[in-house]
């Protein structure tokens, strides 16, 4: 019987584990361009935003119920005409990559956004993050296109990959292109 990693919808006790979840593997790395290490209180506002607006955050744990991974979405841009479309992060905690933790996150996100009615979910990813880009691609994300040098980290000019995963038909092989009707 495989292994079942438990996920549930994150609380505000979940706020100062998923700062520093974030602040390890997104805020030391290019994996997000935040700039400075966040804050629980912070993350508590976040997570108080997310509840206010419907937005879903959930939460990985662990054996011990300690949270090793956190992903959520929410609006992608202001404009009404967007409503349909949200974006997504997903992040694992140090020492718990590539335990499926990631995986088992977004296939729970994408079905909440599949039964709220969605009709695509994008991220945002950096361009040299060869990882994040097979991560996506292989849970039926495409990339649409790279935004040379819009960030800026670490003394240098980051490109941005921009994936999307229409949620109303079923995904494709990673790499394949969907035909357009």
């Amino acid at each position: 019987m495989p292994h079942t990693i438990p996920i549930r919808a994150a609380s505000d006790r979940d706020a100062a584990d998923i700062c520093a979840i974030h602040n390890a593997q997104g805020v030391a790395t290019t994996a997000s361009y935040r700039l400075s290490p966040g804050t629980a209180a912070e993350r508590a506002a976040w997570l108080a935003r997310h509840r206010r607006e419907g937005f879903p955050v959930l939460v990985a744990l662990d054996g011990d119920e300690r949270v090793i991974g956190f992903a959520a979405y929410e609006r992608f841009r202001e404009l009404p005409g967007y409503d349909p479309t949200v974006e997504h992060s997903v992040y694992t905690a140090p020492g718990h990559e590539h335990e499926g933790i990631g995986r088992a996150l977004m296939t729970e996100l994408i079905g909440l956004a599949r039964r709220a009615g969605l009709h695509a979910m994008v991220g945002v990813v950096d361009a040299d993050n060869k990882a994040s880009l097979a991560f996506h691609e292989h849970l039926g994300f495409t990339i649409c296109g790279v935004l040379p040098q819009v960030g800026r980290k670490f003394d240098r000019w980051l490109d941005t990959a921009v994936l999307v995963r229409l949620l109303d038909e079923p995904p494709t092989g990673a790499g394949e292109r969907r035909p357009r009707s």
